[in-house]
């Protein structure tokens, strides 16, 4: 039994051997093989056009960012103050929306290929662009950090395009935002238009009624022929639009008929109106409420985007690696179909 082992030990050991010869017989079709696909390989490598990448990361604007948005809001004027985060939500929605992607694909990624490129149906071209234009969200080590990656074969174009692409976005949330601030100025002009005009309304009705009580008082002193105050009574005439005393007609005829007449000439109550100038003065404000866009940043570029030097496809030297080791491993497989083939027709 032993010797039967070692006999079949001695017969592998015979055929690896044969096996290696058989190989080493072949190392010219290797070789051959080998150097075809290597040269394939290369063939690909340095006839593919190279492709560039520019990268732009974005974070969150500063408060100093945001200041002019909150120009005229706070507690004291009922209008909540636009938060940092709430800016840059809206900054990364218009950066992912799918109609800033499309109005970005049709001005500007169209017009830049040529007539060969244009071939094909429009959503393959698109599905192109989607691919060589990608935006990352926040991570888990960068939870507020957002990524705009353009590729191309020209670095300068790709370069170009990522600072358009983000510079749209930001355009476009600041569109946003200032015509929320706008909005919300003009209703709260209205308001305050309203209130101002109540007030005045209900001014001149309290004038009018005060006027009529006067002309009672008066009815009474020249009935009884009181021209002038009694000692007891105030000498003051009063023209304001308070509520009148029971006791009016104790002002005398001339005081009264003096009063009657100033409130019927007056122009205007808003002298005599609490709080109206206060209100003209922030109605006036929320009128002529201006954003200046130029000082608002909805977003920060973290670093900066310099033109890329190198491309990051085709990787030449990976794939002359990988074209030595296929062609190693064709070239060795059809040597060893060959062994096996003669070392059959031997038998």
């Amino acid at each position: 039994m032993q010797n039967n082992r070692i006999e079949a030990n001695s017969a592998d050991e015979i055929d690896l051997i044969a096996l290696a010869r058989g190989l080493w017989a072949q190392k010219w079709l290797i070789l051959i093989i080998t150097l075809l696909v290597t040269a394939g390989a290369a063939a690909y490598a340095f006839r593919s056009k190279p492709v560039y990448e520019a990268k732009l990361f974005i974070m969150p604007p500063t408060q100093n960012g945001i200041a002019e948005l909150n120009y005229g809001r706070g507690k004291s004027t009922e209008l909540e103050p636009y938060s940092i985060n709430y800016v840059y939500d809206v900054f990364a929605r218009n950066l992912q929306a799918e109609s800033l992607r499309q109005a970005f694909f049709n001005q500007v990624y169209l017009p830049s290929l040529d007539e060969s490129q244009r071939e094909g149906a429009l959503d393959r071209i698109y599905e192109r662009f989607s691919r060589e234009l990608v935006i990352k969200g926040p991570g888990k080590d960068t939870p507020d950090r957002y990524s705009v990656t353009v590729q191309g074969g020209d670095p300068v174009r790709v370069t170009e395009w990522t600072k358009i692409y983000v510079q749209r976005a930001s355009d476009a949330a600041e569109s946003e935002l200032i015509k929320n601030v706008t909005t919300e100025a003009i209703v709260k002009a209205r308001n305050l238009e309203q209130r101002i005009v109540s007030l005045r309304e209900t001014a001149q009705r309290v004038r009018e009624d005060r006027i009529q009580q006067l002309r009672e008082a008066l009815k009474i002193a020249e009935a009884i022929g009181l021209t002038t105050p009694t000692i007891n009574s105030s000498a003051a005439v009063d023209i304001t639009v308070e509520a009148a005393s029971k006791m009016d007609y104790q002002r005398g005829s001339k005081a009264l008929a003096a009063e009657i007449n100033a409130l019927e000439s007056r122009a205007s109550d808003d002298a005599f109106i609490s709080d109206l100038r206060t209100l003209q003065m922030r109605y006036n404000f929320y009128r002529k409420l201006n954003i200046d866009p130029e000082r608002i940043l909805v977003y920060r570029q973290d670093g900066s985007v310099e033109v890329p030097e190198s491309p990051i496809k085709p990787r030449r030297m990976l794939i002359l690696l990988l074209g030595v080791i296929m062609g190693g491993l064709l070239g060795g497989f059809m040597a060893l179909i060959r062994v096996v083939i003669s070392r059959t027709k031997e038998k």
